[in-house]
């Protein structure tokens, strides 16, 4: 247990860390940064979907009964839409800007240290099934973050908020999820054999971010060269959590 729980801290601190590195793509000037998450947002559904469909739901399949596993995903996508209208979470991917405004600072700052809250959570259930599948998760959460992380600092640069204020504030709210791995951990000890629901409860919440939150974002984006850029990323994304089933 102590090595899943120092696997867990590390991939929890490492999230938090390169979501201060994803903040660095927003000073890449305009058209850059947008080729740039045009790519990233792409291979980060392709990778929630990987994740959900290869590790998650599979290793579910393995505890759980089918009908079981089907209700907890049916689950996970409802909890994560109710989430998402009570609290106004908003998985925006784009930079502030007159054209494109975004809500108050204040309730995204609440909303994102729910949102790390529930992938601490997530992260350290992973683990506790295997880590391997932790490992896996935790690469899928990384990379759903720095296009994220992005978004989110542009609307604290946008409410006001000087550029030091806004890392240091988007770098303490990361570690939310910190605690959100303790929950995960103690959620495992008590319900250990309703494992294999948790996990399916993820994957529903992963396929939610992917095709309510990602994907209506990259369709925005039309033209055959911005198209394969994204089936691109989608087919790369896919392609690292297989490769990840293969190696272990």
């Amino acid at each position: 247990m102590l090595t899943i729980i120092l696997y867990i801290f590390i991939s929890i601190l490492l999230t938090s860390i390169i979501s201060i590195i994803g903040i660095t793509l927003f000073f890449t000037k305009g058209k850059q940064l947008s080729n740039i998450l045009l790519f990233l947002i792409s291979f980060s559904a392709g990778a929630l979907l990987g994740d959900a469909f290869i590790h998650l739901l599979p290793e579910a399949m393995e505890i759980n009964t089918e009908i079981g596993i089907s209700l907890s995903i049916i689950f996970g996508i409802l909890a994560f839409f109710v989430l998402e209208k009570i609290i106004h979470w908003r998985h925006c991917h784009l930079p502030t800007t007159k054209e494109h405004k975004h809500p108050l600072a204040t309730m995204n700052l609440v909303g994102d240290s729910f949102h790390n809250f529930l992938d601490g959570i997530i992260i350290a259930t992973s683990y506790v099934v295997s880590i391997p599948l932790g490992i896996a998760t935790t690469i899928a959460v990384i990379l759903h973050e720095i296009p994220q992380e992005v978004g989110d600092f542009g609307i604290l640069l946008y409410a006001g908020y000087s550029k030091k204020k806004a890392l240091l504030m988007n770098f303490f709210i990361s570690l939310t999820a910190l605690f959100g791995g303790i929950v995960g951990l103690l959620l495992s000890k008590s319900i250990g054999p309703f494992s294999g629901i948790m996990i399916a409860f993820t994957a529903g919440g992963f396929i939610y971010i992917a095709t309510a939150d990602l994907i209506p974002e990259m369709k925005k984006d039309i033209g055959f060269k911005k198209t394969t850029i994204q089936l691109i990323g989608l087919i790369l994304g896919i392609g690292i959590m297989l490769l990840m089933t293969l190696l272990e």
